[in-house]
């Protein structure tokens, strides 16, 4: 055994199965990490990583009810990216709210959306993120968020994905955009417009 070696035997975290260019997936399975579904889901670990800076942002802001709903987002998150990481082959073996995105939490995404749409005063116009730091925060997260569905659109060309997963991305993306009106409306900051 060489030091390397003997160094990651007595690691928590470090297996050194990647140390070839591949990933492992759910169910079985190894791809390369450049592979587009790798791509995907990496997208949706970075929002998950994103929205927990926006996290702490509302958190430290008192606005726990925004905070709250951020974690909640950030586990179904994980929903997401396991249906991703899932082997193709093993789809059968997937459970709905665990490792494969449903209608209902679709759905759910969606009642949130009309709730916070009607709660926040929606501007007419293109604005530039930055008045507050818990909204800016939603805003990179929900840049991410956009560059993850571009990555499963993609993936979606020589792969199945599931019937619920675009939508609820997307779905998802609306929200954080709604979410950052809100917490800019929260610490009472009017959104900057992109022509002043």
């Amino acid at each position: 055994m060489t030091a390397r070696r003997a160094s990651i035997a007595k690691s928590a975290v470090a297996t050194g199965k990647g140390d070839d260019g591949t990933t492992g997936l759910l169910f079985g399975g190894r791809i390369p990490k450049d592979d587009p579904r790798t791509e995907a889901y990496g997208a949706v670990d970075e929002t998950v990583a994103a929205l927990g800076m926006a996290r702490v942002e509302l958190t430290d802001r008192g606005l726990s009810d925004l905070a709250t709903l951020i974690l909640r987002l950030q586990r179904e998150l994980f929903v997401v990216g396991a249906e991703l990481a899932t082997n193709p082959t093993a789809t059968d073996r997937q459970q709905d709210g665990v490792t494969r995105m449903s209608e209902k939490m679709l759905k759910s995404v969606e009642a949130e959306l009309a709730k916070w749409e009607a709660a926040v005063e929606m501007p007419r116009e293109f604005v530039v993120p930055g008045e507050t730091r818990a909204s800016a925060a939603l805003e990179v997260a929900r840049a991410v968020l956009r560059r993850a569905e571009r990555r499963i659109v993609a993936m979606s060309r020589t792969d199945s994905v599931g019937e619920w997963l675009l939508p609820y991305v997307n779905r998802l993306a609306d929200l954080l955009w709604v979410l950052a009106r809100a917490a800019e409306q929260a610490e009472h900051a009017a959104p900057t417009k992109v022509r002043g």
